[in-house]
């Protein structure tokens, strides 16, 4: 799904009397909530099936790894944007090494064309380290932080 496509989703969105709006699309998901003054939009990675398998593919969370980063599992970036680790400036950022998280938490913002993107925590464990800087350009498939499973 290209950013022409969630534009035009924003824009229905927008003119109709709905609150919230579920598209998956090639292995994209994005969702939109209307609040009162903009809507809302949250781009997630869902499975894509074995059949198909986009040619710039990032390699799966699942992989083992050796070295360093073994057992670790990855943050990815679901777009390209800015990364922040706080909510705003003055803001306390939303994790920190070391730091436990759980699945649905937020760990980070990424801005994409005036949008403010939170991306959730995927799994349970703890913040091993922080990859992307604050403020830094990142790119999609991009490991932003690397999380040590809960079991």
């Amino acid at each position: 799904m290209d950013l022409k496509n969630i534009k035009k989703l924003i824009e229905l969105l927008e003119q109709s009397q709905i609150s919230e709006l579920i598209v998956e699309d090639e292995g994209v998901k994005v969702s939109l909530k209307k609040h009162l003054s903009a809507p809302e939009v949250k781009v997630t990675q869902v499975p894509i099936p074995h059949t198909v398998t986009p040619a710039a593919e990032t390699p799966p969370a699942t992989e083992k790894k050796t070295g360093p980063e073994a057992g670790l599992t990855p943050v990815i970036s679901p777009i390209v944007g800015t990364f922040y680790r706080a909510p705003s400036p003055d803001t306390p950022p939303y994790v920190e090494v070391g730091d436990h998280i759980k699945p649905g938490q937020p760990v980070c913002i990424i801005e994409a064309m005036k949008m403010f993107n939170e991306i959730e925590a995927e799994i349970s464990g703890r913040v091993v380290k922080i990859l992307a800087g604050n403020g830094e350009a990142v790119e999609y498939g991009q490991v932003l932080m690397l999380i040590e499973e809960e079991k």
